[in-house]
């Protein structure tokens, strides 16, 4: 099973971009959202150091709390 963690992007250096979810920071390689509009403050899904794809807040706030859940043992709405 793969898993995705949503981070948002807080500094841009060419194709490698610092992003940060609940105080944890990590540099994220952009490659493979090329000819994509990325910029800071925006959020991406994260696998394995590379950003998937491009999310909105609440995608990000949403796959948390299904995160939260998983961790916690808690059933899905």
């Amino acid at each position: 099973m793969c898993l995705g963690i949503p981070m948002q992007i807080i500094e841009i250096n060419d194709y490698n971009a610092r992003c940060q979810a609940r105080g944890i920071e990590r540099d994220v390689n952009l490659f493979m959202l090329q000819g994509e509009n990325v910029k800071i403050g925006d959020h991406v899904m994260v696998h394995v150091g590379y950003a998937l794809q491009i999310i909105t807040m609440i995608e990000a706030e949403s796959t948390w709390e299904l995160l939260d859940r998983m961790l916690n043992n808690e059933p899905a709405p």
